[in-house]
């Protein structure tokens, strides 16, 4: 769904707010919930958003105005066709993205990511069984792969640096850093 369950939002925030990012790129915003809970913490933060589904796009107002900040630049494609440098960023967030791709893809996009300099990477997953098909007439809303969050761990501390994690009754969250 393009909404974020609440579970490890006020973690993500604290370490968002330590971190202080001046780049990001949110991958499948959905209705932006990212953007909405961290632009308020850090102003003048350059926001790139990669959404797979382009009526999300209108629906949820992604594009900034002179009156609302959410995304700063909206790309309407498939992340594992965007461009490297999307990723070249202070901070890229899959927040309940990489259970709709199928488990090698997503391992790919991260070991991508990291490979195109990103400094921090955010991600957050359902690590309880969570069945779902397409969701407002969006296929990419279907979950393709279950995680669970020994797996998550086992893929982020793959990719070097340091992992903090928060594992909810719902979803699991976890923050990578390149340091």
């Amino acid at each position: 769904m393009p909404t974020s369950d609440v579970e490890g939002k006020d973690w993500s925030l604290e370490r968002f707010r330590y971190h202080l990012p001046n780049t990001v790129c949110d991958v499948g915003p959905g209705e932006g919930t990212y953007a909405k809970l961290f632009r308020p913490v850090h102003e003048g933060v350059w926001w790139t958003g990669i959404e797979v589904h382009r009526p999300y796009v209108a629906r949820f107002k992604l594009r900034s105005t002179k009156t609302r900040k959410m995304y700063d630049e909206i790309h309407i494609e498939d992340v594992r066709e965007s461009e490297d440098h999307l990723f070249h960023r202070d901070l890229v967030i899959l927040g309940d993205v990489a259970e709709h791709l199928p488990r090698e893809d997503a391992v790919a996009l991260l070991e991508r990511i990291v490979a195109a300099g990103a400094w921090n990477i955010l991600v957050s997953v359902p690590i309880v069984d969570s069945p779902q098909g397409e969701v407002d007439d969006n296929p990419h809303e279907a979950h393709l792969h279950q995680w669970d969050a020994d797996d998550m761990d086992q893929v982020l501390n793959g990719l070097g640096g340091r992992v903090d994690s928060l594992r909810g009754d719902t979803l699991g969250v976890w923050w990578w850093t390149r340091t």
